[in-house]
């Protein structure tokens, strides 16, 4: 097969070793989080203390969920590949992203948790034809052997494009935004939930989802992100 059609570099189309790889001056380009991060939003920190230790933003913006983690800084290669799944149709990329969400949330997953993404509104997942978090969810879910539910959260409404807002407007916009669907209620209560998106900025949409699915009955709540917006530490 590999004669006929020989692996590429899923960010740039180079010559690469072997199928779902980077070359390696897009793996340099790729800002993946190793060695000490935030414990709420997966941000990476300086040094090398063991102890759970948050960044200034989770300090400052107390997270209602318990761990979080992310694969990836949201820039260089990262970003381009994240803007490729999401607007690009490039669903080739959810297999390699869920090898690297499982690496860097295995240390939050545990035995029963169940995994949801976060939901679109009907009418951007009509415009958009799939969910790029539910796609890496159910990938994730499949690496892991956990349950996905992909159907979990409900956006009860549309919310505009959370660009260009400011924080404050961010968590305003999502303010009663996502819901947890009725027939998922039981199957969550007492239940460990670990919550997947592609990108964590303020952490709006993840909060919204966190105190719904807390309100629905969950006993511990997490959150993955493939992608975290912050500063190289």
């Amino acid at each position: 097969m590999h004669t006929v059609f020989p692996p590429r570099c899923i960010a740039c189309g180079e010559a690469v070793a072997s199928d779902f790889g980077l070359c390696g001056a897009c793996w340099a380009e790729t800002p993946f989080i190793t060695g000490l991060c935030c414990d709420h939003c997966g941000a990476p920190l300086p040094g090398d203390d063991p102890a759970a230790v948050l960044c200034d933003d989770c300090l400052r913006h107390p997270r209602p969920w318990q761990q979080g983690r992310s694969a990836m800084l949201y820039s260089g290669a990262a970003r381009r590949m994240v803007l490729g799944l999401k607007h690009g149709d490039r669903q080739d990329l959810v297999r390699p992203m869920a090898v690297w969400l499982a690496r860097a949330c295995q240390d939050v997953i545990e035995d029963g948790m169940l995994i949801a993404p976060i939901p679109l509104h009907r009418k951007r997942l009509i415009k958009r034809r799939f969910n790029q978090s539910a796609l890496l969810a159910q990938a994730l879910a499949r690496r892991t052997g956990l349950t996905c539910l992909p159907d979990l959260f409900l956006r009860s409404r549309a919310t505009p494009s959370q660009e260009g807002r400011s924080r404050e407007e961010r968590f305003e916009n999502l303010s009663g935004a996502i819901a947890i669907r009725p027939r998922h209620r039981q199957a969550l209560h007492g239940k460990a939930l670990l919550i997947v998106d592609d990108v964590m900025t303020s952490g709006a949409t993840l909060s919204a989802a966190t105190e719904a699915a807390y309100a629905a009955g969950a006993h511990k709540v997490c959150v993955a992100a493939l992608a975290r917006v912050a500063k190289h530490p």
